[in-house]
C-alpha cells in the first residue's frame, strides 16, 4: 500500500514541475496584459481588461469590486516583471459580452418601476399573535393596561427585542393599541 502511495506522490510532484513553467508564463502574460490595460487610449487596453475579465476567479459574497487575490498577484507579478512586454499579448482576445444592460444606456432593464405583478399573497403557518408568547403577553397587557416592553419582558422572563416583533403584530391584529411607550387592550 506504501509503494502505491509513493508512486502517486512521484507522479504528482513530477506534474508540477512540469506544469510550473506554464504557470510563470501565465502570470507573467497576465502582468502584461494588466500593465497594457493601464495605458489610455489603446486598443490593447480594451482586449486586455477583457481578458483579465474572463481569467480572474469571481470575487466571493460580500467581497468588494476588485478584491480578488488574483488582481494583486498580477499587479505585484507586474511591478517585478521586466518593462517588456511579451509578444503573446498582441494576439486578439475574443470578447465575450456579459449578460445585463447595455452600456451607456443609462436605463434598467426588466421590471418597470412601481407595484407591479400579483397582490400579496398571506404567508401559510399560523397566524400572528396564537403564539405562546403573544397569548401570554396579551393576557399580562389586559391584567395591566399601559405596561410598556421592558416590564412585559421582565414579567415573562425574556429579552425585549422579541416583544418588539410581538405587540406591534398583535396591534394589526386589533387585539391591542399603543398609547405612547404603554400598551393596552384594543377598545379601552
Amino acid at each position: 500500500m506504501s509503494d502505491f502511495l509513493d508512486d502517486r506522490r512521484k507522479e504528482i510532484t513530477n506534474r508540477l514541475k512540469e506544469l510550473q513553467p506554464v504557470v510563470d508564463e501565465f502570470n507573467r502574460l497576465e502582468a502584461a496584459v494588466e500593465a497594457l490595460a493601464g495605458v489610455i487610449g489603446s486598443a490593447a487596453s480594451e482586449a486586455g481588461s477583457a481578458a483579465v475579465a474572463t481569467v480572474t476567479r469571481r470575487r466571493g459574497p460580500g467581497r468588494p469590486r476588485g478584491s480578488s487575490t488574483r488582481k494583486k498577484a498580477a499587479k505585484a507579478a507586474a511591478a517585478a516583471a521586466p518593462k517588456a512586454a511579451a509578444p503573446e499579448a498582441a494576439t486578439p482576445v475574443v470578447e465575450r459580452k456579459k449578460p445585463g444592460r447595455p452600456k451607456g444606456s443609462g436605463k434598467k432593464v426588466g421590471r418597470p418601476a412601481g407595484k407591479v405583478g400579483r397582490p400579496k399573497a398571506r404567508r401559510g403557518g399560523r397566524p400572528k399573535g396564537s403564539g405562546k408568547r403573544a397569548t401570554e403577553a396579551l393576557s399580562l397587557v389586559r391584567g395591566q393596561p399601559g405596561i410598556t416592553i421592558p416590564e412585559l419582558a421582565v414579567k415573562m422572563g425574556i429579552k425585549q427585542n422579541y416583544l418588539y416583533r410581538v405587540l406591534p403584530g398583535l396591534e394589526q391584529g386589533g387585539k391591542l393599541e399603543k398609547k405612547g411607550r404603554g400598551w393596552y387592550p384594543k377598545g379601552s
